[in-house]
C-alpha cells in the first residue's frame, strides 16, 4: 500500500456513499462496534431535510493511502452556538480513522485549515450538528454495548488525539443500573407525597401517536430550558423539534415513555428509553430494508437491556423530589416488563442534578470526552 496521506473533501453522493460506509471495513472484526441507522445518517446531512442547516456549515473529509480509505471527518461550523456562546469554534464529528496518528492528523489538519479561513481560532469535538446528534469520544468503557444513540470507538483514539495536542473540554459520564432493583418503601412513600403535595400526575397509557401529538412538542420546550446552560447547548427551534419528533420518535414504546405533568397538562420532567437496539443494528448492519426490519421488530419486543435515551426537569421544578417521581416511575416498568440492565444517556459529569443514578445499584459504564485544541 502506498503510505502517502491524501485528503480529499466530499463533494459528490459517491463520496458521500463511501463516507457512510467506511466504518463497516474499520470495524469488521471490532465485535463491540454498533452500527448507525443508515438511514438517519443519510437524513442528519440532507440539507433539504435537516433544519440544523439553516444555520451549520459543514465539509466532509476522506483520508487514503493510495486507492484505500484510512479515515474520516466532517467539520462543522454552528454559527448560532457561536453566537450564543461568544465563541469562536469549530465542531469535528464523525471522526474515525486505522490506528495511525498520521492519519489523524492528517484528517484534523483539513478541519483546522478551513476553521482559520472561517474566522475560527478552536477546534472542539467529537460533536454533532446539535445536541441531538452524537458527541464524546469514548476513554472508558470500551468493554460496555453502546447503545444506538451514542457514539463507539476502539482505546486507540483518545491515544492518539491527545498526542497531538488536544485537550479534554468536558467530560460525560453514561451509567449501567440494575433495571430490576427493587424500589425501597421509603422512597416511594416520598414520592407519593411529592405528588400530593404539588398536584402532579404520572402519564400512563397512552398510543405512541398521542405521545407525539399531546407531548412531543412540550417534551422538546422542557429540553430547550433545561439543557440552556449545559455545555454548547443551542436551543431547538420549531422546525429542528418537527425534525427530531419525527427521526427519533419512530420507534418510541409508550411502555417505556413516563411523564410526569402539572395540574395544567404541563410536563414538568419527563424520561425516554428504549430496547436496545444492538444486536439489531449489528444483525442488519445498519438497514431497515429489505430485512432489517425483521431484527428491529424482534427488539422491540426484548427488554432485557434497556438504554435511557432522553430526561429532563424544568429548572422550576428542580431540587424538589421531582427527579425521584419518574426514575422511579420508569425502575418499576422495568420490573414489571422483567428489564435486567439499563444504560443511561450520556450525562456531563459536572451536572450532579442529572446524577440520582449513583443511588441505585449502579456502575459507571463509559466516560466520554470532548478535546478542545486552540489553532
Amino acid at each position: 500500500m502506498d503510505n502517502k496521506i491524501r485528503i480529499e473533501e466530499v463533494k459528490d453522493k459517491k463520496g458521500f456513499n463511501k463516507f457512510l460506509k467506511f466504518p463497516y471495513k474499520l470495524f469488521k472484526d471490532d465485535k463491540m462496534w454498533v452500527p448507525s441507522l443508515l438511514m438517519d445518517e443519510r437524513v442528519t446531512f440532507n440539507k433539504k431535510k435537516n433544519p440544523a442547516f439553516e444555520f451549520c456549515d459543514s465539509k466532509i473529509f476522506l483520508a487514503y493511502k493510495g486507492e484505500e480509505i484510512v479515515g474520516r471527518i466532517v467539520g462543522m461550523l454552528n454559527n448560532r452556538a457561536n453566537e450564543i456562546w461568544k465563541q469562536k469554534r469549530m465542531r469535528f464529528g464523525w471522526f474515525d480513522y486505522i490506528n495511525d496518528v498520521n492519519v489523524a492528523q492528517a484528517l484534523l489538519n483539513a478541519v483546522e485549515n478551513w476553521a482559520k479561513e472561517k474566522g475560527m481560532n478552536e477546534l472542539v469535538g467529537p460533536m454533532g450538528f446539535t445536541d441531538m446528534d452524537k458527541e464524546g469520544m469514548m476513554v472508558e468503557g470500551f468493554d460496555t454495548n453502546c447503545p444506538m444513540a451514542c457514539y463507539y470507538n476502539p482505546s486507540y483514539y483518545p491515544v492518539i488525539i491527545e498526542q497531538l495536542g488536544y485537550k479534554k473540554e468536558v467530560d460525560w459520564i453514561q451509567y449501567e443500573i440494575q433495571a430490576n432493583q427493587p424500589i425501597p418503601e421509603k422512597v416511594a412513600k416520598v414520592n407519593e407525597l411529592i405528588k400530593n403535595k404539588y398536584n402532579l400526575k404520572i402519564v400512563d397509557n397512552l398510543s405512541k401517536k398521542k405521545i407525539c401529538d399531546l407531548y412531543g412538542n412540550k417534551i422538546f420546550n422542557l429540553v430547550n430550558r433545561s439543557f440552556a446552560n449545559l455545555f454548547g447547548y443551542v436551543p431547538l427551534n420549531e422546525k429542528q423539534i418537527k425534525f427530531y419528533i419525527g427521526q427519533y420518535f419512530t420507534f418510541i414504546d409508550p411502555k417505556l415513555v413516563c411523564f410526569i405533568v402539572d395540574e395544567k397538562d404541563d410536563v414538568v420532567a419527563f424520561g425516554v428509553s428504549m430496547p436496545s437496539f444492538c444486536d439489531a443494528l449489528r444483525k442488519s448492519k445498519g438497514k431497515l430494508f429489505p430485512f432489517g426490519w425483521y431484527y428491529f421488530l424482534k427488539a422491540l419486543k426484548n427488554y432485557d437491556y434497556i438504554d435511557l435515551y432522553l430526561n429532563g426537569v424544568d429548572p422550576d421544578w428542580q431540587n424538589k423530589g421531582v427527579h425521584s417521581l419518574y426514575y422511579v416511575e420508569m425502575n418499576r416498568r422495568y420490573i414489571e416488563l422483567n428489564s435486567k440492565m439499563a444504560i443511561a444517556n450520556p450525562q456531563l459529569e459536572t451536572n450532579q442534578a442529572a446524577q440520582i443514578w449513583e443511588k441505585y445499584k449502579s456502575r459507571i459504564a463509559i466516560r466520554r470526552r470532548a478535546y478542545i485544541k486552540e489553532i
